[in-house]
């Protein structure tokens, strides 16, 4: 393997990665109130587990999300190159209450308003957005108006950027390398000798068919995967710490004649923090339900996943398309905020209302609306969770912070 090393890049050996990445996850959630919520997906589902029965609706038993923050949202690409926006992170995917996905993505909006310092005025128009968004994706009488729903600024300039993003282009995120080799620095840290042969015998063994088959789209058994390089890939905050790789493939031997390599992030998968309905048919193997909740929520993500084992640890693999985005949190404007709740409840309604039949979006429909006096605001149960999510997570946010700040202190 040719993995480079970067100029004055701070990279860390295998024995020094935990303590580094956890200090870094704690970092990264001192930034903004958004970016504590965004790693601190176990709080929020804590703050469920409080909540009385018949606080929340009960929507139908469905796959759902379980994490969809503004940064799991975003353009993702199928084999082909078409782009569509759709949940990109399926970590904690599982057949639960869909009202959990619309309460994150409220959560996220809001403290990611507050963190861009937007009027509280925009927050509770944002929340009225977010309601209208999601219900209008199971009224079937709005049917047109859902397809005609116009992408807000923050959607379009990553739409944009999406399509007009090629392998040679992959910004900081992933690799800007064209060699056939990942340069090591503050993203890409060195393997051990260990895991680099893991990752080989992944790949390269005789029962790699259906990683093969989920890269390349061939059911054919008869195809070649060799690997170019590997680095353990910093990525994430609420999965740091976690095993996480990127691989450069050469597959059926198409860098020989110029095409650029696959770019593949394994991902360990883990027990999902999100509830799952009792008597839920769920895969008990975590990279394998993380898989089926794709399929079910995101097909163009899904479709290009496989559920594998690395050394006895259970991941899950995916090529990285150049066109795989995330949206900005601080590009939201006053202008553009309510736009994108209303644009990205859609997304999350869409991805719920394909798995039920007309009679179960209609059920849920009026369960959502419970307690609304007036057309075209959100419901008091709505508008009271989000509120009281807030308060906590600003608060829990604050003490991260002073904790984080006294630990420096006494070292």
């Amino acid at each position: 393997m040719t993995t480079k090393p970067a100029e004055r890049e701070e990279v860390a050996r295998p024995d020094e990665r935990q303590p580094r990445l956890t200090e870094r996850r704690r970092l990264k959630m001192t930034r903004s109130a958004h970016a504590y919520v965004r790693g601190s997906a176990t709080r929020f589902y804590a703050w469920l587990d409080d909540q009385p029965t018949g606080k929340l609706p009960d929507g139908p038993a469905i796959w759902i999300g379980g994490d969809c923050h503004i940064g799991n949202l975003g353009p993702i690409a199928d084999a082909e190159g078409n782009v569509a926006v759709q949940i990109r992170d399926l970590d904690q995917s599982v057949i639960g209450n869909p009202v959990h996905d619309l309460l994150r993505l409220g959560l996220s909006l809001t403290t990611a308003a507050r963190s861009a310092d937007l009027p509280g005025v925009v927050s509770s128009s944002m929340i009225d957005a977010l309601s209208d968004g999601y219900e209008q994706t199971f009224d079937d009488s709005r049917s047109d108006a859902t397809k005609a729903a116009q992408r807000p600024a923050v959607v379009k300039i990553a739409m944009k950027n999406a399509l007009h993003r090629s392998w040679r282009r992959l910004d900081r995120q992933t690799i800007d390398n064209t060699q056939l080799a990942i340069p090591l620095g503050k993203r890409f840290w060195p393997l051990s000798d260990e895991e680099r042969e893991a990752i080989r015998t992944l790949f390269e063994s005789k029962s790699a068919s259906s990683i093969y088959a989920a890269l390349t789209g061939k059911k054919s058994a008869k195809g070649k995967m060799k690997v170019l390089d590997a680095a353990y890939w910093v990525k994430g905050c609420s999965s740091l710490g976690r095993r996480r790789y990127a691989v450069l493939l050469n597959v059926d031997d198409g860098c020989s004649s110029g095409g650029p390599p696959f770019l593949v992030d394994i991902k360990q998968a883990v027990a999902a923090a999100a509830p799952r309905r009792d008597d839920a048919s769920i895969p008990l193997d975590n990279a394998k339900r993380v898989v089926e909740g794709a399929r079910h929520l995101s097909p163009m993500l899904g479709d290009r996943m496989s559920a594998a084992r690395l050394d006895g640890c259970k991941v899950v693999i995916r090529e990285l398309m150049p066109q795989d985005l995330k949206f900005d949190a601080d590009r939201l404007s006053e202008k553009d905020a309510v736009k994108a709740a209303h644009f990205l409840a859609l997304v999350v309604g869409r991805a719920h209302a394909g798995q039920m039949d007309a009679r179960s979006r209609q059920t849920w429909l009026t369960e959502l609306q419970r307690g609304r006096t007036k057309t075209r605001t959100a419901p008091p149960w709505l508008w009271r969770s989000i509120l009281d999510l807030m308060v906590v997570h600003e608060a829990d946010y604050l003490v991260h912070c002073r904790q984080f700040a006294l630990d420096r202190l006494n070292r």
